[in-house]
């Protein structure tokens, strides 16, 4: 075999992983259920706008060397559409972020992963006024499914637990998140025609870029964060994972299978949340765990089944 055999069979496979959208969407589900942990490590210790400013920023500058190139050819299509490529840098980067990591000094993990599962019914409230999209039957039933599914889990298989659950200004908060980051699942369905590396690239740099006002008056206003290894740590795994890798992975998927379709997979990260409690966390899984997962995977099947023509 000659030196150059690698190389060509990488980019076939690579080619592979760029066009399988539910695999992808899987990968940023997974990265998504870890900065949930990570986020509720960081809180009270790295404040919300500097961990989200220095998570962008990081990424920002990790993935710029490998990407000017091809930034640089899509910049006049970026140009072309600047104002869409605004809006989605302050809505999916900076807002939705920081209203995250703010949400969770205030409130408990099953509070936000409740919340979260209410991530496709709001990608199919702006779907409908954004793109006239209307939820399809197996897409509404799907998103019943795994909605289901994630209930049974979350209330470790006792559905009455969810009276005692009380909500308070950090559910608000990440509510009004997901409601950001739903109109801007839906909106990069309008992004210009560009090469997924250019389209993180640029979000990356100005959603960084909006969140410097808010920094400032944060510096002013709040403790700085202490440079120990367990913040530095926790950025560096912020700008990786859930950034650079979970963001490459969601918007291909959106733009495979439409913001509909790739909703139900916000259900997949509490899921994803589970498995990382059992490895990390030392929780034995249980039968309703088994019947959750069932039902959460049966979910985001139907909902993400093409429409037969």
């Amino acid at each position: 075999m000659s030196a150059a055999d690698p190389t060509a069979s990488a980019a076939p496979a690579r080619s592979w992983i760029a066009n399988q959208p539910y695999l992808l969407l899987s990968i940023t589900a997974l990265c998504w259920a870890g900065n949930a942990v990570v986020g509720r490590l960081a809180a009270g210790h790295i404040p919300p706008v500097t961990l989200s400013f220095l998570r962008w920023s990081l990424a920002f500058l990790l993935i710029l060397p490998f990407t000017w190139k091809q930034l640089r050819q899509d910049w006049p299509a970026i140009r072309s559409r600047l104002g869409i490529m605004i809006v989605l840098s302050v809505t999916g980067i900076g807002a939705f972020n920081t209203l995250q990591y703010w949400s969770l000094e205030y409130t408990q993990a099953l509070n936000t992963l409740l919340l979260q599962s209410a991530g496709p019914l709001i990608v199919a409230m702006w779907s409908l006024l954004l793109l006239r999209v209307h939820l399809t039957l197996a897409q509404a039933i799907g998103i019943v499914l795994s909605l289901a599914g994630v209930l049974l889990i979350l209330t470790r298989g006792h559905p009455a637990a969810l009276a005692g659950i009380t909500f308070n200004k950090g559910d608000l908060i990440f509510l009004l998140a997901m409601a950001i980051f739903g109109f801007y699942s839906v909106l990069s369905f309008k992004r210009p025609p560009i090469h997924g590396l250019s389209m993180v690239t640029f979000t990356f740099g100005c959603g960084a870029a909006s969140l410097i006002p808010l920094l400032i008056w944060e510096l002013n206003a709040r403790p700085v964060m202490a440079f120990d290894a367990k913040n530095l740590l926790s950025l560096l795994y912020v700008a990786i994972f859930p950034s650079t890798i979970a963001y490459l992975c969601f918007n291909r998927g959106v733009l495979l299978i439409g913001a509909n379709r790739a909703a139900p997979f916000f259900h997949v990260t509490p899921v994803f949340g589970s498995i990382l409690a059992f490895i990390f966390l030392g929780e034995q899984p249980q039968i309703f765990h088994v019947v959750g997962f069932a039902l959460v995977l049966a979910g985001v099947f139907a909902a993400s089944r093409k429409q037969a023509t």
